[in-house]
């Protein structure tokens, strides 16, 4: 268990309450398509993908879709290839092009902060 989920636990938040407030993560995930329409939808605070097919991706969530202003989403690369890590459709990441994507190289992670209008501000591994 992470190490802030153990915090809460031992400050006496219940274990259900202490796993909602620390988010829920995906292991193992496949990176799918090969464009921004056909990438893997992210859906939880955490993703790893260990399956990068050449070209493949994921796709940040809309603004209102349980992302709200600040909320931070991991993204794990654990595959054979550079994952392309996608905006919502008409938005950005950091100062990318439009509906452009930002890769994420083997073995390497990124963190992607929403700043609460569909666009996501980036941290990648170098």
């Amino acid at each position: 268990m992470p190490g802030f989920m153990k915090d809460l636990m031992g400050v006496g938040v219940p274990a259900q309450q202490a796993q909602t407030i620390n988010g829920v993560g995906e292991a193992g995930k496949t990176a799918t398509g090969a464009d921004q329409a056909g990438a893997y939808a992210l859906t939880t605070c955490s993703t790893e993908f260990t399956t990068v097919g050449a070209s493949t991706g994921a796709r940040l969530p809309a603004a209102g879709l349980n992302v709200g202003t600040g909320d931070i989403l991991a993204v794990f690369n654990q595959g054979a290839s550079t994952l392309s890590v996608y905006p919502p459709v008409g938005k950005k990441i950091g100062l990318a092009a439009t509906d452009a994507a930002v890769s994420i190289t083997t073995g390497k992670s990124g963190l992607f902060m929403a700043k609460g209008d569909g666009n996501y501000f980036a941290l990648l591994g170098a």
